[in-house]
C-alpha cells in the first residue's frame, strides 16, 4: 500500500542561463532575442530530471511518504537519469514503463531572473495509455495527477473513476488540454483537491481571475473538495466551499522558477495528508515552492522531512 502514486510526465531538463542574452520587447511582450546565424556563448548550463509526475513525487518522497511514480520514459541516457533521481528521492519505480518507440521527454529551458522560456519535447511521456497501467496493482491512499499530455488526455477520467471506486483520494492538477476535455466536469466532481493557476481558473470558470470570490463560487459548484488557485508572486487563494484562505508569497532572490507549481501543489497535498489542516498545508506549500525557486532545477531545494521552514500568515474569510 502506497501513501501516494503520482501520474504525469518524466523528462530531462536542460537549463540555459540567459542573463547576458539580449532581451527585446515586441508587441508589448518581453522575449529572448536569439539572432539567426549567430553563435552566442552559453553562460551556464545544467541538467536535471523534471516533469510534473516526478517533480511532485519528489516532494512526497522527501517527506517520508511511501511514494510511487507511474509514467513512461525511453530506453536512453535521459531515461537513466530519471531513474537515478527516482531512487535518490525514494520513489518506487515499479510503475515506470520504458519504450523504444520514443526518446525520454526533454525540455530546453532558457531561465533567468526576468522569466523563462521552455521548449518542450513530450517524447515517451505522451505514449502511456490506460491499457499500460496495471490498475489491479495500484494500491494507494492518494493519487496525484500532474498535468497530462498525449494519449492520457482523453482517458484521465478512467484513472479518477478507478480512484473513486476504490476509495482512493485524488489531487488533480490538470493541463490546459484536460481542461478542454468533454470529461472535465465529470472528473472535477470526483476529486478531493483541485490545483489550478490563475489563467486556468479563469478559463475553466469563464470568469476574470481578478474577481476572486466569483471564480471560487463557480469552482465550488464544480468541485466538492478543496480548490486551489495559485497566483505566482501574489501568493495563493484556497477554498473549501465555506471559507476562502489567502496568503502572500515570500519575497526571495529568484534563481529558477521551473517546478514551482509542482512543488507547491505536492507540498499542499503532503501537509494536508499529514494533518488535514488547510492553513498548515498552505504554509508548507509556500515554504516548499520558495525553497525550490532558490535553486536550479524542478526538484533541488524542496524541503526534506524534519527540515525547519518559515510560516507565512494566512487570512481566512467567509465566501
Amino acid at each position: 500500500m502506497f501513501d501516494v502514486i503520482t501520474f504525469g510526465s518524466a523528462t530531462l531538463d536542460v537549463f540555459v542561463s540567459y542573463e547576458k542574452i539580449g532581451v527585446s520587447l515586441k508587441n508589448k511582450r518581453k522575449g529572448i532575442f536569439l539572432p539567426l546565424g549567430e553563435k552566442l556563448e552559453g553562460e551556464k548550463i545544467f541538467f536535471y530530471s523534471g516533469g510534473g509526475g516526478t517533480n511532485s513525487a519528489a516532494t512526497f518522497g522527501n517527506q517520508g511518504l511511501k511514494t510511487a511514480f507511474c509514467g513512461m520514459i525511453g530506453n536512453d541516457f535521459a531515461g537513466k537519469i530519471v531513474l537515478e533521481d527516482l531512487k535518490k528521492f525514494n520513489i518506487d519505480k515499479r510503475f515506470v514503463f520504458q519504450t523504444d518507440k520514443e526518446l525520454t521527454g526533454m525540455s530546453v529551458i532558457f531561465s533567468g531572473k526576468k522569466g523563462k522560456v521552455i521548449l518542450p519535447y513530450r517524447g515517451a511521456s505522451r505514449l502511456l495509455t490506460v491499457k499500460d497501467i496495471p490498475f489491479k496493482d495500484l494500491k494507494a491512499k492518494w493519487f496525484y495527477l500532474a498535468s497530462l499530455s498525449g494519449k492520457l488526455v482523453k482517458d484521465f477520467l478512467k484513472i479518477i473513476d478507478f480512484a473513486k471506486k476504490n476509495r482512493i483520494k485524488t489531487a488533480f492538477n490538470p493541463s490546459k488540454y484536460q481542461l478542454k476535455s468533454v470529461d472535465i466536469k465529470k472528473a472535477l466532481k470526483k476529486v478531493n483537491i483541485l490545483i489550478l493557476n490563475q489563467e486556468e481558473a479563469g478559463f475553466l470558470t469563464k470568469t476574470s481571475f481578478q474577481k476572486e470570490k466569483a471564480v471560487f463560487r463557480k469552482l465550488d459548484r464544480l468541485v466538492d473538495g478543496i480548490c486551489i488557485m495559485t497566483k505566482g508572486k501574489q501568493g495563493v487563494a484556497v477554498s473549501d466551499g465555506k471559507f476562502l484562505y489567502t496568503a502572500p508569497s515570500f519575497r526571495v532572490k529568484l534563481v529558477d522558477e521551473t517546478g514551482a507549481g509542482d512543488s507547491f501543489g505536492s507540498g499542499f497535498v503532503v501537509q494536508y495528508i499529514k494533518n488535514n489542516n488547510i492553513v498548515s498545508a498552505i504554509q508548507f506549500a509556500i515554504a516548499n515552492s520558495t525553497a525550490n525557486v532558490k535553486e536550479w532545477g524542478a526538484k533541488d531545494g524542496i524541503l526534506k522531512k524534519g527540515q525547519k521552514w518559515k510560516k507565512v500568515k494566512v487570512k481566512k474569510q467567509k465566501l
